[in-house]
């Protein structure tokens, strides 16, 4: 095994010679898609196989796993669109099987300015797969359950209570774990796979860039008046945020609205209803008449019988307006009956970039090494997409030899990763800020550009490859 390649210095073993602890080649903190593939990736990789590895999760498994075989009857409001590449990775080098009516492909998406006339229409058959996120995991789980991988152990409501070098000052030493439950875990790759507060990062003293959009994210699960006419995204950008509404299979849909802290408060608190109602208003009415009603809710001047018919009449007016009915199907989502269940939740959105993902013996993956704004949908799969870079790091260095927690062998993986994530954070952050304005000259301008990419064939196909995460 690679392990007996490394000596230990046995100067290390002074500073927990009363300690009973465990050993592992690859210790993985956090049980979230990133780190659960990447748990599953390393046991089926034929190169790294026999890696003894082992994965901590604060939380409880238990309902994730019973996901598979026992689905809620509804959707849960954890919802991601996943890439092509992602779905690949997923499928053919873990060989996960997804629950065929839990997963919903779509064909494309129509993307609106809510300030001006700028439209951008693109088309292309399963652009994107609309999956639960307990559905990822809950699929993870059950194809390492199938194979029973020896050497990997998965421990869930486990805190990581201490992190620290087993030989203190030496960096090239081992991490040494300590977890609540009272065991100690050596490690030669300490990977953080434990989110944006992740206690890996902050062992490692990686430095973080970044800043809050002083906004937040509202998701929520919808039923549709009827099934859509054609199985797109729909994406507008308001003043105060994007909203979009993407399929789920037959007449669900999922929400996500980035907008102000009030404004998110209040669409928590009102009935669901009258956030139903407001939904569909957002993707056809102006800015003028949505602030109106914001400011009618607030005050509790108008009730949501008269929200609903004030907003059906105002719809109605836009409709009548169209040249040719059939434009209502091509150019706005369907309508929204109403929210379903206790779906809706809010949560902050942020910005954040670390220097590195690597030191001696530590490796950052997912959240833990970038968040990005969610207009784009690409969080989960840039996490995706850093397993399956990982996993081929670590391959070749132990195919050449090398100790797989050496910056030598980690680098590759940094430098492949950190400039399409860097490129994909800068770009989305852009975007949020071009349209989170109603500067009238700034308006002209992006609306100019929005209608002429959606003249220009090439370009808009090169921004469905990213959309897709096809490589060319």
């Amino acid at each position: 095994m690679l392990r007996s390649l490394v000596k230990i210095p046995n100067t290390r073993f002074l500073a927990t010679a009363s300690k009973s602890v465990e050993t592992t080649d690859v210790l993985i903190v956090g049980g979230g898609p990133a780190g659960l593939s990447l748990a599953a990736a390393i046991k089926t990789s034929p190169h790294l196989s026999h890696l003894s590895t082992t994965l901590i999760e604060a939380g409880s498994l238990t309902k994730i796993r019973d996901f598979y075989d026992n689905p809620p009857q509804n959707y849960q409001n954890r919802i991601i669109s996943l890439t092509n590449q992602a779905k690949v990775f997923l499928e053919n080098k873990l060989a996960i099987e997804f629950l065929k009516d839990r997963i919903q492909p779509f064909d494309g998406l129509y993307v609106t300015d809510g300030c001006s006339k700028g439209t951008m229409e693109m088309e292309r058959e399963n652009m994107g797969y609309m999956v639960e996120i307990h559905h990822i995991q809950s699929a993870i789980l059950k194809r390492i359950k199938e194979v029973s991988p020896a050497g990997l152990d998965i421990l869930d409501s486990t805190k990581v209570t201490n992190i620290e070098y087993s030989v203190p000052g030496d960096l090239l030493s081992w991490p040494l774990v300590t977890l609540d439950n009272g065991k100690y875990i050596r490690t030669r790759l300490l990977v953080g796979a434990d989110g944006k507060n992740s206690p890996v990062k902050n062992f490692s003293g990686l430095k973080s860039r970044g800043w809050s959009y002083n906004s937040w994210g509202i998701v929520a699960n919808l039923k549709l008046v009827y099934p859509p006419f054609k199985l797109r995204g729909w994406q507008r950008f308001l003043k105060t945020g994007p909203i979009a509404l993407l399929p789920m299979p037959n007449d669900d849909a999922f929400l996500t609205w980035s907008t102000t802290e009030p404004l998110s408060r209040l669409l928590l608190s009102i009935d669901p209803k009258a956030t139903a109602a407001l939904i569909n208003a957002s993707f056809v009415l102006e800015e003028v008449d949505l602030k109106y009603y914001y400011q009618e809710l607030e005050q509790g001047t108008i009730t949501t019988e008269e929200l609903i018919r004030d907003i059906e009449f105002r719809i109605q007016q836009v409709f009548d307006q169209l040249a040719d009915e059939s434009e209502i199907d091509r150019c706005y989502p369907p309508k929204v009956a109403d929210v379903v269940g206790p779906s809706r939740g809010r949560f902050p959105l942020s910005l954040a970039h670390v220097d590195t993902y690597i030191a001696e013996r530590i490796a950052l993956i997912g959240d833990a090494a970038h968040t990005i704004h969610p207009l784009a949908g690409q969080g989960l799969n840039m996490g995706q997409a850093d397993c399956e870079s990982l996993v081929k790091s670590l391959e070749t260095a132990t195919q050449r030899g090398l100790d797989i927690g050496s910056k030598l062998a980690l680098e590759p993986y940094w430098s492949e990763r950190y400039p399409l994530n860097s490129a994909l954070i800068g770009g989305v952050d852009k975007l949020q800020k071009l349209y989170s304005t109603d500067f009238k000259p700034i308006v002209a301008v992006r609306s100019f550009g929005m209608n002429l990419v959606n003249q220009m064939g090439p370009l808009k196909e090169f921004i469905m490859d990213q959309i897709s995460g096809i490589s060319k």
